[in-house]
């Protein structure tokens, strides 16, 4: 079977074509963005409509209310006004539900799609996890999805208002002088083919800027994980170098970035003077003539100003765009990686509970893009055995562990549980039957109770104090602070490494597995600690299968068989004593 490595890069073209496609599929995976969006876009029109009353209000005034031959008409010019004013307020109001929907259909469609990568991400097997840096794969579920709701909130929204205003405009405009409105068009269409030139360049400038602040948040957070390291091996100048260097590569980005974006808005600078400058001169020539009136003249400015507006607001939302594009890639790229460990979901197979066997078929396994760490691999294991596994370090016994608990799939060949191929078997099912106890168990920032019940959610704290006694560790939680109330600190680092195992060991001993797996879990324990534990661990093998990744003379004696693992391969099987007399590796 194939293994999936890291996922591919993402397409720098930012064409028309790639740009739309892109936005389709984000909006695919996030259907809430559109939910409701006629009722938007209609109050958004409202709004367009209530910006050009502003104008027409100017014409009629200067026209009508000032211009007449007997004076100024009070009672026009009222009205007017009370029109004007009452088109503002809804303009406000409009605007108000606009901003409101707005913020409700993006908050829950990002709200969905952080869900959807956030999920999806944990499908993945734990090669293509390990593959990517760890602030890469957190900023594509957050700070790659903020830049898509800056755009969803803001940018989306005022494209269609500016392209409804630049309609509404140019209307108008033709019906007061449809000679000034072509004086317009000759500035307007070298704007629009210059802005879109500037696209692609501005699309490739915002991915890379989405890039180093993966880079950036990759090295911040290993040099946080790895502050004890970093102190005890006194790199702290190394580290530092490396992020002031992450931190100055996203500042050069941003910088090319914004310097792209700052020559498409002096552009559109550049084009609304003279468009303006253009149309006062044409304007005045032809209001001396008497083929515009005052009153259309100053209206046609205005809306010249209406009309060449949302062309320099576009160069902002075309940064945004262009910034939420590039960040809708990147999460889609991690929705397109293939989770090559894949829960078969209703097709797949409930396995009964109780005493499970195992067995390996022709086996072989190879880490994407290494040499094969396993080698035909037939191997029977009854139900009810207790296994040990032994070898050298880089023999391959961590990755047959890898691969009964389904962290991994093999290359070739395949891993049974009562003769089900494991691919074949429910997830929900495979991690209630089958236990993986590591040397260094992870916990979560939360309490005692809450990290040992993490494989047993329905678990009391009746029923842990309960296990807790059976593995003969209520001495230990009664000396901590606030027993099993007791803080751990995130990773646990307010435990001891010995203490943390033995919170795996509760959590495994919770869980009920009918195949328990275990990677030497008590290596970093005390003598005293570690002899209540095998007593425990005793209890809970009874009647069920076992392996153990052996470090310690004394585990493998105490199994049914040892199998010892050589350059990935097994190359013994049998009882200790009788491995012993063999005189074999």
């Amino acid at each position: 079977m194939s293994h999936s490595t890291t996922p591919s890069a993402p397409d720098l073209s930012t064409s028309t074509s790639s740009v739309r496609e892109t936005v389709r599929r984000g909006l695919a995976l996030s259907p809430e963005l559109t939910q409701g969006l006629a009722v938007t876009v209609a109050l958004a029109a409202l709004m367009t409509l209530g910006r050009v009353v502003v104008p027409v209000a100017v014409q009629q005034t200067v026209d009508r209310g000032l211009g007449e031959a007997g004076g100024v008409d009070a009672g026009a010019v009222a009205l007017t006004l009370v029109g004007c004013a009452t088109a503002v307020v809804v303009t406000a109001w409009a605007a108000r539900l606009v901003n409101i929907r707005l913020f409700r259909a993006s908050e829950a469609g990002l709200a969905t799609l952080r869900t959807t990568a956030f999920r999806h991400m944990h499908d993945l097997s734990v090669l293509t996890q390990t593959s990517q840096r760890r602030g890469s794969m957190v900023a594509r579920v957050t700070s790659d999805v903020d830049t898509i709701s800056q755009f969803a909130q803001f940018g989306g929204i005022t494209l269609v208002v500016s392209l409804g205003q630049i309609v509404v405009s140019a209307l108008l405009m033709a019906f007061y002088s449809p000679m000034l409105l072509l004086v317009v068009l000759a500035t307007f269409v070298p704007l629009t083919m210059a802005v879109s030139r500037l696209q692609p360049m501005l699309g490739r400038a915002y991915l890379a800027v989405r890039e180093r602040v993966a880079d950036m948040l990759a090295a911040i957070s290993e040099a946080i994980g790895g502050a004890e390291t970093i102190r005890a091996h006194h790199v702290q100048g190394r580290t530092a170098a490396r992020i002031d260097h992450a931190v100055e590569e996203h500042r050069r980005a941003g910088v090319r970035a914004h310097v792209r974006s700052t020559l498409a808005f002096s552009t559109g600078q550049l084009f609304t003077g003279l468009t303006l400058a253009t149309v006062l001169a044409v304007g005045t020539w032809m209001a001396a003539g008497g083929r515009i009136t005052l009153g259309q003249l100053l209206a046609f400015i205005f809306l010249v100003t209406l009309f060449t507006q949302p062309v320099q607001i576009a160069t902002e939302v075309l940064n945004e765009l262009q910034n939420a594009v590039a960040g809708w890639r990147r999460v889609l790229d991690l929705v397109d990686t293939p989770a090559d460990v894949a829960d078969p979901g209703d097709s797949g197979v409930d396995l009964p509970r109780g005493p499970v066997t195992l067995d390996l078929h022709d086996v072989d396994f190879a880490y994407p893009g290494g040499e094969p760490v396993l080698h035909g691999i037939t191997w029977h294991v009854p139900a009810r055995a207790r296994v040990a596994i032994v070898g050298e370090t880089g023999s391959g016994k961590s990755t047959l562990a890898k691969l009964v608990t389904r962290l991994v799939d093999p290359s070739a060949g395949t891993v049974c549980l009562d003769g089900v191929d494991i691919r074949e078997v429910r997830f929900a099912t495979l991690r209630d039957r089958v236990a993986f106890v590591p040397q260094e168990g992870f916990l979560f920032d939360a309490d005692l109770a809450v990290n040992a019940a993490v494989g047993a959610p329905e678990a009391t704290g009746a029923s842990i104090l309960a296990a807790i006694e059976d593995l003969g560790l209520t001495g230990w939680v009664d000396s901590l602070p606030a027993g099993l109330a007791t803080p751990v600190g995130p990773a646990g680092s307010s435990l001891s490494a010995g203490e943390r195992q033995l919170v795996a060991v509760i959590r495994a001993y919770l869980s009920d597995p009918d195949l328990l797996v275990l990677d030497e879990a008590t290596s970093a324990v005390d003598p005293r600690t570690d002899v209540r534990i095998q007593v425990a661990l005793e209890r809970l093998m009874a009647g069920r299968t076992s392996l153990t990744i052996a470090h310690r003379l004394s585990t493998a004696e105490a199994a049914d068989e040892v199998v010892v693992v050589e350059q990935g391969r097994i190359v013994e099987q049998g009882h200790h004593r009788d491995l012993v007399r063999a005189g074999g590796t």
